[in-house]
């Protein structure tokens, strides 16, 4: 990161004000100063309960931290910072180029709050073909690559990766269906009839073409467009001349093909193969940068990306090259990175960006010509992302508002805590916790809880187990209250009791000034009919077409989605462990290829010694072993 900051003196305040500020910060940092080395390195200030607040690199870390024994010239966000530190830890590194790649990785997995920090979260979809098959099979990826597979990407978002496998499916028909359906077809699926597959499960086209087609894909995602389309072309004439009829339309459809793509993407890099156009813009205080994926010279598509930072207007320069070094962080960077702004220390980023990569990483802020036009473009998109959400956050601020009134609170709520339950007959119940905010769901604070003590079919003791995990770890990590992970307002699923249940639990916690809402279906359970439930209150309900009562409605129904959807999770985990986990010798491994091989536990329960002997990797040892557990009679 940058140097600490220096305002005028006329904007510091006085030197003894400054000092008692800092408080026993100052003394902190003074004491480790006292065993830092000037070697290149990251430091981490850490408050009273072990959290980061702020993560820092430096060429030289004693000269680096003992700016910060200087209050009286730091601005009122560092001497907050200084004021509520307890505790330094160091990490030298060999260079400062390495300094700064870790500096990246340690922002973004521990968030601290005096850092510039990339509110993101989500893995990058990836296209993968896969090459351990006989048939190469097309598809999309997240996660962890493995061997036997190329990728190809990263993709700004599933529609995008999803588009390219149309694309790829309609012009070289490759088959995107998985392994285990793959084996298991007699005839043709509905994509071969729509010629969007060549249907080499049932072998209507041999492997050395098919292995033709699966060249010509590496070749168009490698950005060989126009001389594929060539050869398309020439094909094309040649079998028209043999009056090969229908193989001529068959490679007039892929040239189509071809050429619809190469419409669809109208903002393309001409003579640049791999390369990511990043554009920033500032509003209020808030900062969004949009990012533009070219890879083969084609666009795989662009997302804005939000940045978490001190409400004052930070420098341009320091936050793109916060967001660079995080964005890179868990991602691959090309050879070329093209700006809206000068990164701060361009070149040590260009440097730790070459050295992640083991290959030269250039960023470049274009002056001029069709590179320029990307950058000015993504530039206008980054600009409407962050008026768009603005704007929402408006209405979202609006709604919260009437929150507050609907429920007579203080002010409108900055954190809503939703709860709900989900069982069958009692079975894998689960309590989950959904939150909401001025900028609309907080997925990352989503919480699941297996419920353990409470008897499933029992949703007054699931709620009160449920509150006594959440509550009670709550006030063990901070006693104090202070951190922003504490509710303003908590809405449970359910009537009266439920209430009664939570409020009981809170009390019991010494926690009695968050405020409790019970959301109860209606007559018939008709959406728009609820009634709400208030501590001290007789049940009422909202007008129909009241806003409020829907954002409140629509909190309550992803309360719910996720309830349904972790107890899916739950249960579909327990059928699969019921069966094959128990069985003694049968790892992960195993397991996957018993899954594939009979397509599900229940299909190896039925099958017997010889067919459980016929699995690819099953010996007929173990063969034996999963048989008796089945059948332990010998049946």
């Amino acid at each position: 990161m940058t140097e600490p900051e220096t305002p005028p003196d006329s904007a510091a305040q006085p030197a003894t004000e400054a000092l008692a500020e800092a408080g026993n910060g100052l003394a902190v940092i003074e004491a480790a100063l006292a065993t830092m080395p000037g070697s290149p390195g990251v430091y981490r200030m850490l408050d009273a309960r072990g959290e980061a607040l702020y993560v820092g690199k430096a060429r030289n870390l004693k000269k680096r931290v003992v700016a910060y024994t200087q209050p009286v010239r730091l601005p009122e966000r560092l001497r907050r910072m200084v004021f509520e530190t307890r505790s330094m830890e160091i990490m030298t590194t060999a260079s400062e180029a390495e300094a700064l790649l870790l500096e990246a990785n340690l922002i973004k997995r521990l968030r601290p709050r005096f850092n510039i920090v990339l509110r993101d979260d989500k893995s990058y979809p990836w296209l993968v073909l896969t090459e351990d098959h006989p048939w190469p099979q097309i598809a999309k990826h997240r996660g962890e690559r493995r061997k036997g597979a190329s990728y190809w990407g990263p993709f700004a978002s599933v529609w995008a990766v999803n588009q390219t496998i149309t694309a790829l499916q309609r012009v070289f028909l490759l088959r995107s269906c998985r392994d285990t359906v793959f084996d298991s077809r007699t005839r043709p699926c509905l994509l071969f009839q729509i010629k969007r597959c060549s249907a080499p499960c049932v072998e209507r086209i041999s492997p050395a073409e098919y292995g033709a087609l699966v060249a010509d894909a590496k070749q168009f995602l490698s950005g060989a467009t126009p001389s594929i389309q060539k050869r398309l072309a020439t094909e094309m004439e040649a079998a028209a001349e043999n009056l090969e009829f229908e193989r001529a339309a068959a490679l007039r459809d892929r040239i189509r093909g071809l050429t619809h793509i190469q419409g669809r993407d109208r903002i393309n890099l001409d003579g640049v193969g791999d390369a990511d156009v990043v554009a920033l813009h500032q509003m209020a205080g808030q900062s969004c940068v949009q990012v533009f994926f070219f890879r083969g010279g084609r666009n795989n598509g662009n997302r804005p990306y939000f940045l978490s930072h001190a409400k004052s207007e930070q420098p341009a320069e320091e936050v793109l090259s916060a967001f660079l070094g995080q964005l890179y962080d868990d991602l691959p960077p090309p050879p070329l990175v093209l700006v809206s702004h000068e990164p701060e220390e361009a070149a040590l980023l260009a440097d730790a960006l070459s050295l992640k990569a083991g290959r030269k990483v250039e960023i470049h802020r274009p002056q001029r010509g069709e590179k320029k036009d990307i950058v000015d473009h993504a530039a206008t998109n980054a600009r409407e992302s962050i008026e768009r959400r603005m704007a929402e956050g408006a209405a979202q601020t609006e709604l919260l508002a009437g929150v507050a009134r609907t429920f007579d609170l203080a002010a409108p709520p900055e954190r809503v805590e939703i709860y709900d339950n989900s069982h069958i007959m009692g079975t894998n119940a689960y309590g989950v916790m959904v939150a909401a905010g001025p900028s609309g769901f907080l997925k990352s604070a989503y919480r699941k809880y297996g419920i353990k003590e409470a008897k499933g079919g029992d949703d007054f003791g699931m709620m009160k187990e449920v509150f006594e995990r959440r509550f009670g770890r709550a006030l063990k990590e901070d006693p104090g209250r202070e951190s922003d992970a504490w509710p303003d307002l908590v809405l449970i699923d359910g009537g009266a009791g439920q209430l009664s249940a939570a409020r009981e639990v809170l009390a019991g916690l010494g926690v009695e000034d968050i405020p409790l809402v019970g959301i109860a279906k209606g007559p018939d359970r008709d959406a728009g009919r609820e009634f709400f439930h208030l501590p001290g209150r007789a049940p009422f309900q909202l007008p129909p077409r009241d806003p409020v009562l829907y954002y409140l409605q629509r909190l309550r129904d992803e309360a719910h989605r996720f309830a349904i959807t972790t107890h899916r999770a739950g249960r579909s985990k327990a059928l699969v462990t019921s069966e094959l986990d128990e069985i003694p010798g049968v790892g992960t491994a195993i397991k996957r290829r018993l899954l594939n091989h009979f397509g599900s536990a229940r299909g190896v329960r039925q099958a017997g010694l010889a067919d459980l002997e016929a699995c690819p990797g099953i010996g007929p040892s173990l063969a034996r072993k999963i048989h008796e557990h089945f059948h332990p009679t010998g049946g």
